[in-house]
């Protein structure tokens, strides 16, 4: 039984008539019947019950009737569905974002991916760090991730697509913020006596940051760690110490902190990473990849351009 007959039958009983069938099917009437009996031959039993005034359908027909109506529905789905994931507009995305990106860019992809990639169904894991995010991209418990470089593994694709400096995030009340003005900035050096809360040591900007304090010769005095940007923040408001973290606009703020730029001027930066589809089979499929990339440096310019 091939597709062909399940159209012709189904055109068929829908209609309970050869010819308007047959109209229906752009086709004419004698190869039409001549389908509909190579069918009920195969199948061994009677569809339909003619007569010289009506086409009627008999309880196998019925039967065929319905479940050639789910079969080819079925292929018309998966037809559709397996060219748009083709093209890189369909599928399941399970995508990482690190700490200030979960605040800033998020919300921008998600809305651009609305629109451009309505059948695209994302599974967002926020607030992550470029290890962890690293590791679910190699063990396949995500597909993407807008992460901070670098990361330690060759099989992953990193398309970096902006910098952001780093800025201090200080109590409101702190000597350092009392004693400057608002736009002045801080050298690294001037916090070698403060107590840092900071993201764990392995994460990306942990990393600049133990650099940056060899560069000026301390090691910095870290009192707490946390993974999520917002923890971090909300212990500095506390008064536990000074964080250092990108700057961006969608920062929890509030009114217990301040911002402070740095005057070394280092900027770490934010990509879309995903595995080497030459290193593994991939869940989602490379255009699907490669869309989302492109959306993703969409929205990044989107942010640039509304400040």
């Amino acid at each position: 039984m091939e597709l062909r007959h399940l159209r012709y039958f189904l055109a068929v009983a829908e209609e309970r008539h050869f010819g308007r069938a047959a109209e229906r099917l752009h086709i004419a009437q004698p190869p039409l019947s001549s389908q509909i009996k190579q069918l009920e031959m195969e199948l061994e039993t009677t569809l339909f019950e003619r007569t010289t005034r009506k086409v009627e359908l008999t309880g196998a027909g019925a039967l065929l009737m319905e479940r050639a109506r789910q079969i080819l529905s079925d292929v018309d789905a998966a037809e559709f569905d397996v060219a748009e994931v083709g093209r890189g507009a369909a599928g399941v995305l399970r995508v990482g974002f690190s700490g200030t990106a979960t605040y800033r860019l998020m919300p921008e992809i998600v809305r651009l991916a609305q629109a451009d990639m309505p059948n695209v169904r994302m599974q967002i894991s926020g607030e992550m760090l470029t290890p962890q995010m690293e590791s679910g991209l190699l063990e396949n418990r995500l597909d993407v991730a807008i992460l901070r470089p670098p990361v330690q593994s060759p099989e992953l694709t990193i398309d970096e697509f902006e910098r952001t400096p780093l800025v201090a995030v200080l109590p409101r009340e702190h000597p350092l913020v009392i004693s400057t003005e608002h736009d002045q900035p801080l050298s690294i050096g001037q916090l070698s006596e403060c107590d840092l809360v900071s993201y764990p040591r392995k994460s990306a900007v942990a990393s600049v940051v133990w650099e940056m304090c060899r560069q000026s010769s301390f090691r910095p005095r870290i009192v707490q760690e946390a993974t999520e940007t917002s923890t971090l923040i909300a212990l500095v408001s506390a008064g536990l110490g000074i964080a250092l973290v990108p700057g961006s606009d969608a920062l929890p703020l509030h009114g217990a902190i301040a911002i402070r730029q740095l005057s070394e001027h280092v900027a770490i930066g934010l990509g879309t990473s995903w595995r080497n589809p030459t290193q593994a089979l991939l869940s989602a499929p490379k255009p699907l990849l490669s869309s989302f990339a492109d959306l993703v440096r969409r929205a990044a310019l989107n942010l640039k351009e509304s400040k």
